[in-house]
């Protein structure tokens, strides 16, 4: 063997073991990047030597042209399905046929229900011959070059000690990560989603281009042993000590699989497994229970196309189907519109299910759903009940019971049909709101964005609590002691309903508040009026307007000068504030249009917030006109926020990093980071006494 065929049998080793230690040990010895390198490492050497590319080589798992159809596989011996139980007096009658039969205790090896597809592995002298689905348990299809893209599954057994002829069965699944990674990347090209990764998981392993499945990032787990021989080959007597071998020989068997000596262990594993079901990283229906001793599955056989020895323990369902009866629409806390699904109540993820979230009208529109369809609703543990299909058998089902004949026209004119077919059955489409449900703003949708919302958000009920903790706060009007807790009382005591009202809240009213006695009430209640003295910037960055931060509430107090020029400027005249694009600008203008919000503000002038007149200062003049400045580190001296309006106030940007483009950056006490970019820029560097003379200069 010469020295690159030996670099490649190295690398291929190499790299199979790392295989291992990720699927099957499930610890990882190298980060992501070092396995891609060692991998290009290899093809790079294959590709200029195929001669001595290896059969169990990990980059030789995709293979060639797409197939024309999958062909059928008889299976070497039967692949049965299971019986199930759904409680613990069903599981106690399976122990006790057992037991009665058997007339001894058993133990047994419990083990998740993965809920993915099943498969059969063969090797053949420990190398990976072929592999095929379940299909009708007798016959399936031929899956091999699909399978053989799983990372998981290993082309090569490990280790001298393995059987001639060794078939695996187990589980082909998708992990709920990749699921979710497919599912984003189908959203953003607008194709079809999947509804679960089961079905996902199904779809990839059943592509007759083995390339698609190979980009799917499939998992696997095996769950027992199918045909061995020779017969005679010497196996562990129990079914936890075969799946034991299995992981010796680098096939991935689930670390969830348990050994369980009693009909208690069997049910505390059920609550354990089913309390951490969610946090799995897989989907799982349910717990597997077999008997562990061989000898006593033997001994038990068959019933039917069922082992008597093992059952599968079923969760509660996380999928059912029902009827979209109505759509109402709630309004979220940041005023987003979110509509919900009102439902034939239905038995689903332990509960009953009457609401479900249709989180907006991309999601609507994507599913195409209407009111009146049956539809297929998921809950998975605490995650809010949502629809995640249209059973569209069901409508067409409706249809014909209405009554409809098929149209046979244009396109278009097709279209058209099945509209009035799906009105003509009692279909409606769900249409959104043009006013807020809570309080009669109007909503806005701006283009491109998928959340419609409520612009009345100073007066809004929904929105009420974050509106005032969002005017209190320390950047915005800076009460001191109106905490978010204070906050929610104030609001569910009904002594607030705007922003407004806290400047008429008594100090002895006050007191009703849990933990609040006289003199923290007196101090709340004058901090409070210290607060009507304000900045024109603060104050419209105490509003709490979409996307208006306080960089461009400074801008925009500096450009208008005055509330009164703010409130009536067109989107065109917005625009021309520093910072402020077309979608910024529609949020204020949207906000300022709405009655509500205006009355707000009026009421808050009435209660004596107040803030200095900008004196209007010719352009030319500001000092530091043009220039963009970086405030960094701890000041001593300055109160930063302060520090940044003086310098607005002067005509600077005042940015949050450091660039080529920084004229200025003041460090202050442990600057860091910008501090070094700024000294390896060449970026002018003051301290904050070198700030105090800038501002002071100027007064």
């Amino acid at each position: 063997m010469n020295s690159v065929q030996t670099e490649m049998a190295a690398l291929t080793q190499e790299i199979n073991a790392h295989n291992y230690r990720y699927y099957v040990d499930d610890n990882p010895s190298i980060p992501d990047a070092e396995y891609d390198r060692l991998i290009k490492q290899l093809t790079a050497l294959e590709q200029a030597h195929p001669e001595y590319r290896l059969t169990d080589s990990p980059t030789q798992r995709v293979g060639g042209a797409a197939l024309s159809k999958f062909d059928q596989i008889p299976h070497l011996k039967p692949m049965l399905s299971l019986d199930n139980v759904f409680n613990e007096a069903d599981f106690d009658a399976f122990n006790k046929r057992l037991t009665d039969k058997m007339d001894q205790t058993l133990t047994y090896c419990c083990e998740p229900k993965l809920d993915g597809l099943a498969v059969s592995i063969v090797y053949r002298k420990g190398i990976f011959e072929r592999a095929a689905t379940r299909g009708d348990g007798l016959v399936g299809e031929d899956i091999t070059e699909n399978v053989r893209t799983i990372k998981a599954i290993p082309l090569r057994l490990r280790g001298d000690d393995f059987p001639p002829l060794l078939e695996v069965r187990g589980e082909v699944i998708m992990p709920q990560a990749a699921f979710d990674a497919l599912n984003e990347k189908a959203k953003v090209k607008g194709d079809k989603l999947f509804v679960n990764p089961r079905n996902a998981a199904a779809g990839s392993l059943r592509q007759l281009d083995s390339k698609v499945t190979a980009s799917r990032a499939l998992s696997f787990y095996a769950y027992a042993l199918g045909v061995v021989e020779p017969q005679a080959w010497p196996l562990s007597s129990t079914h936890y000590g075969q799946l034991e071998q299995l992981k010796h020989w680098g096939v991935p068997v689930s670390r969830e699989v348990a050994l369980c000596e009693t009909p208690k262990a069997v049910m505390d594993y059920y609550t354990r497994i089913l309390s951490r079901r969610d946090n799995l990283g897989f989907e799982i229906d349910g717990m597997v229970i077999k008997v562990n001793d061989i000898n006593a599955q033997q001994a038990l056989g068959f019933v039917a196309k069922a082992p008597r020895w093992a059952t599968a323990f079923k969760f509660p369902a996380q999928e059912e189907m029902t009827l979209l009866e109505g759509v109402d629409f709630q309004v979220g806390r940041t005023g987003a519109i979110t509509p919900v699904a009102r439902l034939k109540p239905v038995f689903v993820g332990g509960v009953t299910v009457s609401n479900a979230t249709l989180h907006n009208a991309d999601e609507i529109a994507r599913l195409n759903v209407k009111v009146g369809d049956t539809v297929i609703i998921r809950r998975a543990g605490d995650v809010i009940p949502q629809i995640v299909a249209v059973v569209l058998e069901k409508r067409a089902a409706q249809r014909q019971e209405a009554g409809l004949q098929e149209i046979q026209s244009q396109e278009t004119q097709l279209q058209e049909a099945q509209e009035t077919k799906a009105q003509e059955a009692g279909l409606q489409d769900i249409v959104f709101p043009e006013t807020c449900p809570v309080c009669g703003s109007d909503i806005e949708r701006i283009e491109g964005e998928a959340v419609a919302r409520c612009t009345g958000g100073l007066f809004c009920e929904a929105q009420r609590k974050e509106a005032i903790k969002h005017f209190a706060s320390r950047k915005a009007l800076n009460i001191d002691g109106m905490g978010d807790k204070v906050v929610e009382q104030l609001i569910d005591k009904e002594l607030v309903q705007s922003p407004a009202d806290l400047f008429h809240v008594s100090a002895s009213a006050m007191t009703m508040l849990d933990r609040m006695g006289v003199k923290s009430a007196t101090k709340l209640a004058s901090a409070i009026n210290d607060a009507k003295q304000t900045t024109f910037a603060r104050f419209l960055y105490s509003l709490g307007i979409r996307e208006v931060g306080e960089a461009t509430a400074a801008n925009l107090a500096a450009h208008f000068k005055t509330l009164d020029a703010l409130t009536v400027a067109t989107v065109e005249a917005l625009i021309e504030v520093e910072d402020v694009g077309a979608i910024v600008a529609q949020h204020l203008v949207h906000f300022f249009s709405q009655p509500h919000n205006i009355e707000v503000i009026d009421k808050l002038i009435e209660a004596g917030v107040n803030w200095p007149a900008i004196e209007v200062v010719n352009d030319t003049a500001l000092l530091l006109k043009g220039q963009t400045w970086v405030l960094t580190g701890t000041l001593t001296q300055l109160n930063r926020n302060d520090a940044k309006a003086q310098l607005q106030a002067l005509g600077a940007k005042v940015a949050g990093s450091v660039s080529k483009n920084t004229d200025c950056l003041v460090a202050g006490e442990a600057a860091g980071s910008k501090l070094t970019k700024a000294q390896d820029l060449g970026v002018k560097i003051i301290d904050e006494a070198e700030l105090i003379e800038v501002l002071a200069a100027n007064e």
